[in-house]
């Protein structure tokens, strides 16, 4: 039996939000934009293959940090720099450096995000039974994560929401979780912390000392890096889930 939460500190992807990968495509408007705003001289084709491979080594990249204790989060420039426009002609690297913003914002929002089944109604009781809750994400862009819970209608159930590229620390980083309860003001070691990846969520609760860590399932929970002695506290499969958990916690 856990104890009624001070706080609840949530994973955005595969908690809030389910975005299968396999289903996501490419945004045409994103790749004619860069077209344009590198004057033409990166054809249609090298723009598509350049992010397509570009994704995949900052996957590799996302993964490799995930087995640090405390890694820092790349700046929209230095993911843009580093991992996609690799071999471009200078000046049409320096017009994506100076967009690198924005440009993140359009990678990054997801055409296949939806809410996951039963979140809005255990956002719901623990709005209702005054459990401060904050948002606490890895992301490439966290406006455009921030805006898609805005468009749905969860967005001000948050007292704050944390994203590492605002952040500069990305998951396992316990700093993340600590701003987070600070935030609201509430002791880490009586927050849950709630995440789909036992490499970067549970390991961050572990590293950050919060008081309980909840794995809820997602399509990539399979896909996590092992993390040596680092275990859940409860599993479970869905927003219902959780709600019920909170519920078992003796929240009415």
């Amino acid at each position: 039996m856990l104890f009624p939460p001070a706080a609840l500190l949530l994973d955005f992807g595969g908690v809030l939000v389910e975005s299968p990968r396999h289903q996501r495509t490419l945004p045409p408007d994103l790749v004619q934009r860069l077209h344009t705003l590198t004057g033409h001289a990166v054809p249609v084709d090298t723009i598509v293959r350049d992010i397509t491979n570009g994704a995949r080594r900052y996957s590799r990249w996302r993964d490799d940090t995930s087995r640090e204790r405390g890694p820092r989060e790349a700046s929209h420039d230095q993911v843009w720099d580093e991992f996609i426009t690799v071999g471009w002609p200078e000046a049409a690297r320096a017009a994506v450096r100076a967009e690198a913003v924005s440009l993140s914002y359009a990678w990054a929002w997801g055409d296949n995000w939806t809410v996951r089944d039963g979140i809005t109604e255990a956002l719901q009781a623990a709005a209702a039974g005054g459990i401060p809750m904050v948002v606490v994400s890895n992301a490439i862009s966290g406006a455009a994560h921030r805006d898609f819970l805005a468009s749905v209608g969860l967005g001000a159930l948050f007292a704050a929401e944390l994203y590492s590229d605002e952040i500069g620390v990305r998951k396992p980083n316990p700093e993340l979780a600590w701003r987070a309860a600070d935030t609201i003001a509430a002791p880490i070691g009586k927050c849950w912390f709630v995440g789909d990846m036992i490499d970067r969520d549970i390991a961050c609760a572990r590293y950050a000392g919060a008081g309980a860590a909840i794995l809820m399932r997602s399509s990539r929970t399979a896909r996590t890096v092992p993390t040596s002695g680092v275990e859940p506290d409860v599993v479970v499969d869905d927003g219902y889930g959780l709600r019920d958990l909170l519920r078992q916690a003796g929240l009415r």
